[in-house]
């Protein structure tokens, strides 16, 4: 199955993103908006997801996007936890 919809749909959710963190302008605010509700469509049209739900996750996520990344790690020392 092609998922490019899935990629362009999390590209535009992220310059939306973007743009909404740094931009001052109120016409610049629409259109990131409006690039983030086109994004909201895209996912929901193909994930059978109602927009409303994927836009209100999208509000959620402030700032600049990037990857989110958690690495963890544990030492053991004869059956001992040395750290977490």
């Amino acid at each position: 199955m092609d998922l490019r919809w899935l990629e362009w749909g999390k590209q535009l959710e992220a310059i939306a993103q973007n743009g909404l963190t740094y931009t001052e302008g109120v016409f610049d605010r629409e259109r990131y908006k409006s690039l983030q509700a086109i994004a909201s469509e895209i996912l929901a049209t193909y994930s059978n997801v109602e927009p409303t739900y994927i836009l209100d996750l999208f509000s959620q996520e402030v700032g600049y996007a990037t990857p989110k990344v958690a690495v963890r790690g544990a030492i053991f020392r004869d059956d001992r936890i040395l750290l977490v």
